[in-house]
């Protein structure tokens, strides 16, 4: 996946706002304003949540998968996008990310998303 189709991917799941909280060069993607999505569009890299045990399995697998950069190092990915990562790896991957957020969300909150 390329930026652009990473964007598009993450903008059509139900909740999800994008702003640059940062700087003009993040682009950062929210479910009920809880950070699930990190993208550089200078560096092409994104980063991502996920469960720990499986970030290593995945760093193990891709070089292009390293520690989150400025992140909770056991959380977070970050991906060169590189082209070295399968689309639908990606894809799965910011699905997890996602999910694991809207799960972290107060009953409150996931009632509301639902309603959206």
């Amino acid at each position: 996946m390329n930026i652009e189709e990473i964007r598009e991917y993450c903008i059509r799941k139900k909740g999800v706002t994008e702003s640059f909280p940062f700087n003009e060069t993040t682009l950062v993607f929210k479910v009920m304003n809880k950070m699930f999505c990190l993208l550089g569009l200078d560096d092409h890299r994104v980063s991502l949540k996920n469960d720990p045990d499986k970030n290593i399995e995945l760093r193990a697998q891709f070089p292009a998968i390293y520690e989150g950069y400025h992140l909770h190092k056991q959380m977070w990915n970050t991906i060169e996008l590189n082209g070295t990562v399968p689309s639908k790896l990606m894809a799965e991957m910011i699905d997890e990310s996602y999910d694991l957020i809207v799960a972290s969300l107060t009953k409150k909150l996931k009632e509301e998303l639902k309603n959206l």
